[in-house]
């Protein structure tokens, strides 16, 4: 490590050079191709929880003053939610040890809440050095509250189901009456983190998105890239919208709470060890 960097280091907290020098280790770590990364996954199966006007991450201690959300993983999921809350709180995911809280807007058809039957929160790797696992308490938002013009497929779009035929599409789509095909909504996170920060003041600026694998020289730590999927038991169509505005303003938070063991073995086991390891 050369003087500089030492320098700057020291001029850290204790935990954020830890963090730092974890993500320098990493990414000593021999590159892969992208094309090895073509589904390196493990997937969380989630069904819903409930319901409120929260959001613990913009609105920390204020119950009520969010835009309404739908919430799946974390039952205990409030306003008033901490790490170590979350940590004893049952969740709704299968997965052993995915305490994790994941939220998004609620939908609405023709103003009344459509809630989901179930979430698919895909980890992915999509960077071509060693993962890190997320730190305990990490937190994020995806996706643009205020969007009143599409944000772009590589961040949220809608859709029926792989085998429905329909593409996916910024607008809410209307799914054939076949077998499998329902509404989803699709939310891309970013993976690649400043390493020193646990959340940002806008709760995005911490992150950034990967070009070709490669994360910027200002964000250089490599994360599991969360693609949040939500599902109804409608076919879409007419006269929806989300609780934050048009269907156009899609976004979805997260706040690590996995139990930090099974977080890693799956990040390591599946992720850094290129395994399709896909639903538990």
């Amino acid at each position: 490590m050369n003087v500089r960097l030492l320098a700057a280091l020291t001029l850290l907290p204790l935990a954020a050079v830890l963090l730092v020098s974890t993500a320098l280790a990493g990414r000593g770590a021999e590159s892969v191709s992208t094309a090895k990364l073509r589904g390196v996954n493990f997937v969380s199966a989630c069904t819903f929880s409930h319901a409120a006007a929260d959001d613990p991450i913009v609105f920390p201690g204020k119950p009520g003053a969010s835009h309404h959300h739908s919430f799946i993983g974390n039952a205990t999921t409030s306003a008033s939610s901490t790490l170590e809350t979350l940590l004893g709180g049952a969740s709704t995911c299968h997965r052993p040890g995915d305490t994790a809280a994941y939220w998004m807007p609620t939908l609405l058809q023709n103003g009344q809440p459509v809630m989901p039957v179930h979430a698919q929160i895909y980890y992915r790797r999509s960077t071509q050095r060693h993962v890190e696992a997320f730190p305990p308490g990490f937190r994020m938002i995806a996706g643009d509250a205020k969007a009143t013009s599409p944000q772009g497929v590589r961040i949220t779009f809608w859709s029926c189901g792989i085998a429905s035929g329909v593409d996916r599409s910024a607008d809410v789509p209307t799914c054939p009456d076949t077998r499998g095909s329902f509404l989803r909504l699709h939310i891309r996170f970013a993976e690649c983190w400043d390493g020193r920060r646990l959340d940002s003041t806008d709760h995005k600026s911490h992150m950034a998105y990967a070009v070709r694998g490669q994360c910027p020289s200002t964000h250089p730590v490599e994360l599991p890239q969360i693609t949040q999927i939500y599902r109804y038991a409608s076919r879409g169509g007419e006269s929806f919208s989300l609780a934050s505005g048009g269907v156009y303003s899609a976004h979805a938070d997260f706040l690590n709470a996995w139990k930090p063991g099974a977080l890693r073995k799956l990040v390591d086991g599946c992720l850094n060890a290129l395994v399709h390891c896909g639903r538990s």
